[in-house]
């Protein structure tokens, strides 16, 4: 079974555009949470999604629009925050508020979160500590967690870990879109950068009125 995983949209239409269209065929594409924030189009990325019934948890941006869960937000991503609590429909909200924190799949082989499988607000980094693992891996044979926006995977004893990276603010150098792609079968995780028209995205954020840095910071890759 091939397994599509992506994380951290944020509201980046362009850019999960762009993913979808290059992605190989999947038999399931499975999505870590933050689905809006930050960027202009929450509605449209809620929408591609929930069509596509991409089983999908909640990250810290989706429970702040939806279920008006506190978080520490600088001014960029409250402005994001703001901006989807605007722009959404009750349909897309009530989607959101419905998303689960974790959700097991494929038999049980993968645990789907957005952060620390146990506090969805941790951030949990690449390279995952080899001592850590017995507390990341439960049961289940791949544990895909978002959050970070950085892109990793790592192998332990107890299975593996894969932050498939950010489709729509990548965080570490590389302005690309991420993704990744498990191969269950063969216990492989292959992991991609797509290009995408950022200038495109920036020009959006300008005219929706989002601060400038969530535009500038996209050809960073920061």
């Amino acid at each position: 079974m091939q397994v599509g995983l992506i994380s951290d949209v944020h509201s980046n239409r362009v850019a999960l555009e762009a993913v979808l269209e290059e992605m190989p065929a999947v038999d399931r594409l499975l999505c870590a949470g933050d689905v809006v924030g930050y960027n202009p189009w929450p509605a449209d990325c809620v929408e591609e999604l929930r069509e596509r019934d991409v089983a999908t948890v909640m990250g810290n941006h989706d429970a702040a629009v939806a279920a008006e869960t506190p978080f520490r937000f600088n001014g960029m991503a409250r402005a994001g925050v703001e901006y989807a609590e605007d722009q959404l429909e009750d349909d897309h909200l009530e989607w959101l508020a419905d998303l689960p924190t974790e959700h097991l799949t494929c038999d049980g082989r993968i645990k789907l979160v957005h952060g620390h499988p146990g506090d969805p607000d941790r951030y949990t980094r690449y390279t995952y500590p080899r001592e850590f693992s017995p507390r990341l891996l439960d049961e289940e044979d791949v544990l895909v967690l978002g959050h970070t926006h950085v892109q990793g995977v790592e192998r332990f004893a107890e299975g593996i870990v894969v932050n498939p990276g950010s489709v729509g603010q990548p965080r570490d150098g590389d302005p690309r879109a991420g993704y990744a792609v498990v191969d269950l079968e063969a216990m492989t995780v292959d992991t991609y950068r797509v290009e995408y028209d950022i200038e495109a995205v920036q020009t959006a954020v300008s005219e929706a009125g989002l601060p400038e840095r969530i535009g500038s910071r996209l050809a960073r890759g920061e």
